[in-house]
């Protein structure tokens, strides 16, 4: 009897604290995120419309998508922005609560077309699985795929961006979009990296005080890409490191680089714009900090002033070249 409920106990097998729990027969707990809401029409507060679009069944990639106030519209065609949510690979999702009220504010503010990716998360399904995916979404949007991007988009204006492992997928995606066409000619005009979540083997600034083996960052990358070479230096994670390509590949002609002044992840922001500089990249990069606040707390709360100066910093960059 004793033996039996021994053999049929549910053990933790790995844990990252206050993020996840992994459990002996294969479940998933996930400690942060929030619950999935359904999409808008024209948002009592915002005005901003959403729906949900599929783009792949197999694999399951789809999106929601968000249409500014269409007293904002008046006919005219707007910049496209396709999204990637932040999360650290394992949680959150296009369809949470904390992304709908983010993209509806950001879509308020800066009054462009958002397509934001719904991927697959890590450790179900590990990376690059996640990469794969947005490139797959950001084909579909170059292909012209919907109406709303057919009737209001600027393909002229095509946008990728996202905050902390989305960040991390837009500079991916953008690497990739230097060495492969989209279709139908479509380029991506500029990117916006917003608090990376870049890391690597040895610690650069704080991250030598803080505790780099211990850190939160290095723990995550191990446990959604626990098969990825390099490990740390690899060059998903670790776009400065000596197997990294040269950043002179990047596919856009424009970059905007976000971080905050207590983010944990601050330097690896810095010292990747930094590096961005000094390439032989032809483009256009910018820096933007914001004193005094965390990592993505723009996410978490979209409704404080620093929060909507970022936002409006956001806006200048999408909109400046219409």
């Amino acid at each position: 009897m004793s033996s039996t409920c021994s053999a049929s106990t549910k053990e933790i097998t790995l844990e990252i604290p206050s993020l996840v729990r992994v459990y002996n027969d294969g479940t998933v707990e996930r400690l942060q995120g929030s619950p999935f809401v359904a999409s808008t029409l024209e948002d009592p507060t915002t005005g901003v419309s959403s729906k949900d679009v599929v783009i792949s069944n197999n694999p399951p990639i789809s999106a929601r998508m968000y249409l500014p106030n269409k007293n904002v519209l008046n006919h005219n065609k707007v910049p496209i922005l396709v999204y990637f949510h932040g999360g650290a690979f394992f949680f959150e999702s296009a369809f949470s609560e904390q992304h709908q009220n983010y993209v509806n504010m950001l879509v308020s503010v800066t009054r462009v077309i958002v397509v934001s990716v719904e991927y697959r998360l890590a450790p179900e399904t590990p990376l690059p699985a996640a990469y794969d995916d947005c490139w797959d979404a950001l084909k579909w949007v170059a292909n012209k795929s919907d109406t709303w991007l057919l009737k209001h988009g600027d393909f002229n204006r095509v946008f990728i961006g996202g905050d902390s492992a989305g960040a991390n997928i837009v500079h991916n995606v953008g690497m990739r979009v230097g060495v492969e066409v989209l279709p139908r000619g479509v380029k991506v005009f500029g990117a916006i990296v917003s608090h990376p979540y870049f890391f690597g083997s040895k610690p650069i600034g704080c991250e030598a005080v803080c505790g780099h083996e211990e850190s939160v960052a290095y723990r995550i990358w191990e446990f959604v890409c626990p098969n990825g070479p390099g490990g740390l230096d690899n060059p998903l994670i670790n776009p400065l490191g000596s197997e990294a390509a040269s950043l002179d590949g990047l596919g856009c002609s424009k970059l905007l680089v976000c971080t905050a002044q207590r983010d944990m992840l601050r330097e690896r922001a810095v010292s990747y714009y930094e590096a961005v500089k000094k390439s032989r990249w032809q483009g256009e990069a910018e820096l933007f900090e914001v004193e005094s606040e965390q990592h993505v707390f723009h996410v978490h709360n979209p409704h404080t002033v620093n929060a909507h100066k970022m936002l409006q910093r956001f806006a200048d960059f999408l909109l400046r070249y219409n």
